[in-house]
């Protein structure tokens, strides 16, 4: 008899950094993190995953800080994930056509990338006055598994990230949430963990921002049955777990739920 296609699907590593950002500061964030990578991954990893504007912190100063794609961050992304053999995401600060993105890269050892420009953009911090929203909704792959990207502020969108036909096994979030909304930033991602029957992936960064906005982290992943997987408040991590999909393929066969989900689409 034949196996089920999901049995041939490996256990996913993913290494999330729940970093301290040195605020509008390309190069010594990029410094940090190499340093911070360097002794801290100690096995193979599939996956790094960095918060949201990992290079600079959440500012708004882009035509001051923001790169294009062939930029020192875009080359620094290239060789870190040649350097660990695995992918390495994050977003950061992108001009293309005299506009500006919040870019989350989906970056390859070969140095092949892919992108999601966040769709969401914040008006409570002026970020819809400064970046242009991306219109695209991108899932990638990687060891079977296919995983859809989003930004921060994304999260408070359940209509933006239902999990269609079962689209996606996982939804990774990168973010710089403050402390102040901690609450409904774990209220959220459980929710969507349950809902959309995945597992769902949040970084978020630590510390003070250049605006005294403080950051708590509280980087977390969460099954498809609410469980945590991982969960780390307060202090700077670098932390990797495993994932595997039996368990994903057993919760939807059990609670067959997405397919009496309602059908619509999105204009």
């Amino acid at each position: 008899m034949e196996s089920p296609q999901y049995l041939n699907i490996q256990n996913l590593k993913v290494t999330v950094f729940q970093a301290y950002l040195f605020w509008e500061n390309i190069d010594k964030n990029l410094q940090n993190i190499s340093l911070r990578l360097s002794g801290g991954v100690r096995e193979k990893t599939d996956l790094i995953v960095l918060p949201e504007m990992f290079n600079t912190g959440f500012t708004m100063k882009a035509e001051e800080l923001a790169e294009e794609m062939d930029g020192k961050t875009m080359q620094w992304l290239a060789n870190t994930a040649k350097t660990y053999d695995c992918v390495v995401t994050g977003s950061l600060i992108i001009k293309e056509n005299d506009k500006y993105y919040n870019r989350m890269v989906w970056m390859l050892p070969t140095g092949e990338y892919q992108h999601y420009d966040k769709h969401h953009l914040f008006g409570l911090g002026d970020e819809d006055e400064t970046f242009n929203a991306g219109n695209e909704q991108l899932i990638v792959e990687l060891k079977g598994w296919k995983i859809r990207l989003a930004i921060c502020y994304d999260l408070r969108f359940p209509v933006w990230l239902r999990n269609k036909n079962a689209e996606y096994d996982i939804l990774l979030l990168v973010a710089s949430w403050p402390d102040k909304r901690s609450a409904h930033w774990r209220t959220l991602i459980h929710a969507r963990a349950v809902e959309n029957q995945c597992y769902v992936i949040g970084v978020n960064r630590v510390g003070h921002d250049g605006n005294q906005i403080y950051h708590s982290g509280h980087s977390m992943c969460i099954d498809p049955y609410g469980n945590t997987v991982y969960y780390k408040p307060e202090d700077e991590d670098l932390y990797t777990f495993s994932i595997n999909y039996p368990d994903l393929e057993k919760v939807r066969r059990q609670f067959p739920f997405l397919k009496d989900a309602d059908d619509f689409t999105l204009s």
